[in-house]
This record gives C-alpha cells, structure tokens and sequence, in this order.
C-alpha cells in the first residue's frame, strides 16, 4: 500500500487522527460536481484550502479527523453519506476488534456517531453506534440518503424513524427497521435521555 501524506501531524491518540478507512477524496468530488459546486464554494462551505480540496479529490492526502468534520458540515451531509462503494478487492481472514467507547467519533448537529471497526477499509459493511440528539424532524435541513442499504437497532431508549416512503413510525429497545438507504431517511429521538442505536451500512 502507497503511503500518503497527511494534511496534519497526527498521532494514534490523538483526535485528528487520519480518516483512512473512509477514502473520502473520490466521494467528495462526486458529491461536489453532483451539486454543481466549484472547488472555491466548497472552500468557503467548508472552510478548507481550495489547493487542499484539490489534494483530497485526488487521493494525494489523507483527510485528517478535523477535515472530515468540515467537510460533513460544510456539505451539509451526515456521516454515512461521504462513505464510498467498496470495491471489488477481497481479503481472506480479516478482524478487527473495537471495545466498548473506543470508536472514531463522528459528532454532528443531529447525531453522535461511533465509527466500529474503523481500521478495516473496504469493507462491505460499515458499522457505527449513534446516540440521537435530534428531538424534531425540523432539524434536519434535508433527507440524509447514500447509496447502499441499512440496517437500525434500537439499543436503548426510543426514537421516531422517518423515511421518506413512509408514515414515521415509533421504534423501541429491542426493534429493528432494514431499509433502502437511497430513500430519504432521519431518526429522532423520543427519550428523555438521547437513544442509542447500532447502525449497518451494506454497500
């Protein structure tokens, strides 16, 4: 594996870590052309260098942590959104272990995430714990869709799943929803306390 730069010094312990697994440069651009964006309004959306956004698109940098977290804001994206379609590489024999509160976190407006079992990268799932700040419909600017599909379970407490197809619906500790991710989606939290949830990405 080529060896890439980074935008920032980073250390295993520290939050800017490198985002590696993610490999954002290609989605980014996707995403970006999608919207009719030139690199300078994403630069002033996000508030990253327009040679730096260049760098990124490219592959010729790895997006630190702190970049990731401009890029989703800036984008007005969620986490799951920026994730990019696995190829068609496999490895035999893979694992990788996360203990409890020891994932990437991803915090948003809506939602705190917890990126499982980061130190895979093409992997045909992406897992994540989320704990749901969200408490109304209105807080969410735009329906969160991605390529993919999706599985939800509820870990504790309760929350609302709206999806765009259908009438929102109530979901408790224990209860489960798959879905196509493509459809517009959005959890809020019905607890009084934020709900926790156990998210799956099938790509």
């Amino acid at each position: 594996m080529v060896s890439r730069p980074s935008l920032e010094t980073a250390t295993a312990s520290d939050p800017d870590r490198f985002v590696e697994p993610l490999e954002l440069g290609k989605r980014v651009k996707e995403i970006r052309l999608s919207r009719g964006w030139t690199l300078e309004e994403v630069g002033k959306r996000t508030g990253i260098a327009r040679s730096t956004l260049s760098k990124i698109e490219n592959d010729q940098v790895s997006p630190s942590f702190t970049i990731v977290q401009k890029l989703i804001k800036g984008l007005e994206m969620d986490l799951p959104q920026l994730f990019v379609e696995a190829s068609e590489h496999s490895i035999a024999g893979r694992r990788d272990i996360t203990r409890k509160g020891k994932g990437e976190p991803h915090p948003t407006a809506t939602y705190e995430h917890e990126l499982l079992n980061f130190s895979i990268s093409r992997k045909k799932m992406v897992p994540f714990k989320t704990k749901v700040r969200a408490r109304s419909f209105d807080e969410f600017k735009e329906w969160v869709r991605h390529d993919g599909e999706e599985f939800l379970l509820v870990l504790q407490g309760k929350i609302n799943f709206f999806s765009e197809l259908y009438e929102p619906i109530e979901l408790k500790e224990g209860d489960s929803v798959y879905y196509d991710a493509t459809m517009g989606h959005a959890v809020v939290s019905l607890s009084v306390k934020d709900a926790e949830i156990l998210w799956v990405v099938a790509r």
